[in-house]
């Protein structure tokens, strides 16, 4: 590794720990590669625009993120929970196995981790409270379920991914649905065992005519996960196209149908969708810049030659990669792990016969349990913000369901076949033979 790629890294992490946002960061870093090094300034430019508007898929990620902030803002979330409740608030600990069902449905509208908090968790924290759950294991319990938003399609992160890594974000897609669903049936299997140990209170059975009601109200939101995942799985729109026809469909349906989209809720949602957008493309172009250094450096060769050194199976592969991504994912943010330290590992898992949409949705996996474990942990921060709960309330809460996700992450990496069952019988061939 060149001196000038030294001092980029160095600078880098250092401009990270102080706080300097992430995306800045990397640009910064790479400014400063260019000048040591002596190329052509004009690369940082020219780089950080095709990363952003080079790619159509791209498009996708700021769709996604306004169809979920309108879904918050227009109440839609509030008809999806109320489902969710008739669907399994009558056994005990009702309440917490309804956070969990309310988190899989918004995942199959949101694809993001923070809205999924921010939304159904909201509202699941304030009910569970009111019902006498304690405030650290409702907060604990929501913020676990959140994460499941990116892993049930459709996925931010898998978008990006697919993006970076030049993988089908349809089979992606596919694959994370077994994943994501065996995570809330084992979050479920925790809720029912502290249930059963801790007394937690059983919901009154609703009227035959509030159920006609919720069901009623709920329905056509419920219908927009099957419009958005049908479309991409009946080859009808692209990944791209779905996110267009999901913020098309929730505005439509907050507007008028609902009505409960003022325009004042209106001008929020695209203040908060454009500063996301913002804070994912400035992101982007920084890590489209490393990564063009990390390519010209030959990191992602150095790297498969000191693994082919250590003669490591494809099974002890995926081991380390997933300890060090524990690792990483508490102290660096999700996005970093995905654009930066996934194309460096591509070439490697490539050679070693790893699946690459197996491989893609593990990741995922791996970077949503960093959301929720310290000091990084911005699931825990941002429920701390919504509701009071002070964090070390929730991390005493967390740590069962915590562990039974790292366990799960492992069951995941070891056992292809749970994520790429449904992709096969879709049409896709496994690539590798670690599967």
């Amino acid at each position: 590794m060149s001196l000038a790629a030294q001092v980029m890294f160095v600078l880098f992490f250092v401009w990270t720990f102080i706080g300097m946002p992430l995306g800045y960061a990397m640009l910064a870093s790479g400014i400063v590669y260019f000048l040591i090094s002596g190329a052509d300034m004009g690369l940082v430019a020219s780089q950080s625009l095709n990363g952003i508007y080079g790619n159509f898929v791209m498009l996708a990620v700021p769709l996604f993120i306004f169809a979920a902030e309108l879904m918050n803002a227009g109440e839609m979330t509030d008809k999806m929970f109320g489902f969710a409740n008739l669907l399994v608030g009558r056994v005990r600990g009702g309440l917490a196995h309804v956070n969990i069902i309310a988190s899989v449905i918004f995942a199959g509208m949101s694809g993001s981790a923070l809205a999924d908090a921010a939304g159904p968790g909201k509202i699941s924290i304030d009910m569970m409270i009111k019902a006498g759950y304690r405030p650290g294991f409702a907060g604990a319990l929501t913020s676990t379920s959140a994460i499941l938003g990116p892993i049930i399609p459709p996925s931010i992160p898998m978008v990006l991914y697919g993006v970076v890594t030049n993988t089908s974000i349809g089979y992606l897609f596919l694959g994370g649905v077994g994943p994501g669903l065996f995570m809330a049936a084992v979050m479920m299997a925790v809720v029912a065992v502290q249930a059963r140990l801790q007394d937690f209170p059983i919901q009154p059975k609703p009227t035959r005519s509030e159920a006609i009601g919720v069901v009623r109200d709920a329905a056509p939101t419920l219908l927009l996960p099957v419009i958005l995942l049908g479309g991409i799985y009946t080859g009808a729109v692209t990944p791209t196209e779905a996110a267009a026809v999901a913020a098309f469909v929730a505005l439509v349906l907050a507007l008028f149908w609902y009505r409960t989209l003022t325009p004042t809720k209106l001008f929020q949602v695209l203040r908060e969708s454009s500063k996301a957008t913002a804070i994912v493309a400035i992101t982007i172009a920084g890590a489209v810049v490393m990564n063009y250094i990390v390519a010209a450096e030959r990191l992602p060769h150095m790297l498969g030659v000191w693994i082919a050194s250590l003669d490591m199976s494809p099974m002890m592969f995926m081991f380390a990669v997933n300890v060090l991504f524990i690792l990483l994912g508490a102290l660096f943010d999700t996005l970093l792990l995905l654009l930066v330290c996934i194309p460096i590992l591509m070439p490697t898992v490539r050679e070693l016969g790893i699946d690459p949409v197996h491989f893609g949705v593990v990741a995922t996996v791996n970077m949503m349990i960093g959301l929720i474990h310290p000091p990084m942990g911005q699931v825990l921060f941002l429920i701390s913000g919504i509701t009071g709960i002070k964090v070390g309330t929730i991390l005493s809460e967390i740590w069962v369901l915590l562990l039974m996700m790292v366990a799960t992450l492992f069951i995941l990496a070891f056992v292809p076949q749970i994520t790429l069952w449904l992709p096969e019988m879709a049409g896709y061939v496994p690539q590798g033979t670690f599967h």
